[in-house]
């Protein structure tokens, strides 16, 4: 199952669009996210799923591959945190205890 959102990302005083994709999909469950990254943004995975956890949402024991495109630019911080917790939420099995 696939969810996109649109974000942005910025570096310096530039600002550039950036599309948020996140799969569900069968496998070992992991957090995985693909892109031109920041170490911050590869920390994403720990923080949304805490986040996640601890407003009382429980999230599906699937293989989540995160994909932030364009690979051209360079994403850093913490700013895609909210855009991948909302690609995650967004009729993907996610479901309140």
């Amino acid at each position: 199952m696939l969810s996109k959102i649109l974000s942005a990302s910025v570096t310096g005083v530039d600002a550039s669009i950036v599309q948020v994709e996140v799969d569900l999909c069968n496998g070992i469950p992991s957090f995985t996210m693909t892109g031109y990254l920041g170490a911050r943004v590869k920390e994403a995975g720990d923080r949304v799923r805490t986040a996640i956890k601890n407003t009382g949402y429980r999230i599906p024991s699937s293989r989540i591959v995160v994909n932030v495109s364009p690979a051209s630019i360079r994403k850093s911080g913490t700013m895609l945190d909210l855009p991948v917790a909302v690609g995650i939420l967004a009729d993907m099995g996610i479901v309140k205890d």
